[in-house]
């Protein structure tokens, strides 16, 4: 299998990843949170997570639209989200240690970190250059 082909396979899964968890925060938190462990949240708080997962689904669509639109190319999109990735888990992670989070978050930066790993190795690896 080529690193392209794993590149595409690893936006799918990717880009689902995000956008399905993303869509989940905004219309069933309620759903999403007890499958994270993840007591309710209401108020403002439940405003906030709703607006952080619009910004999570967005991400995940970016992956997708490089699969679509090749003219935007999965390199650079893989290149992008590396940013994304980074700041939310090192912010989820400090948040976490500060105990602004609790400890059932640390799926967030875990998964952040993962991702973002795979994603550096798939650019070291060549991954969307010859698109």
């Amino acid at each position: 299998m080529t690193i392209n082909r794993i590149a595409r396979l690893y936006a799918i899964v990717a880009g689902a990843s995000d956008f399905f968890t993303g869509v989940g925060l905004v219309f069933l938190p309620q759903v999403v949170l007890p499958l994270m462990g993840v007591p309710g949240i209401e108020g403002d708080a439940l405003v906030f997570l709703r607006w952080v997962g619009a910004f999570v689904g967005a991400v995940g669509l970016s992956y997708w639209w490089a699969l679509l639109r090749p003219s935007v190319g999965l390199r650079a999109v893989l290149e992008l989200t590396i940013l994304f990735r980074l700041a939310a888990g090192v912010f989820s992670a400090v948040a976490i240690l500060r105990g602004w989070l609790g400890p059932v978050w640390w799926s967030v930066p875990a998964t952040d970190f993962i991702f973002a790993g795979v994603q550096v190795w798939l650019l070291r690896e060549g991954a969307g250059r010859d698109d």
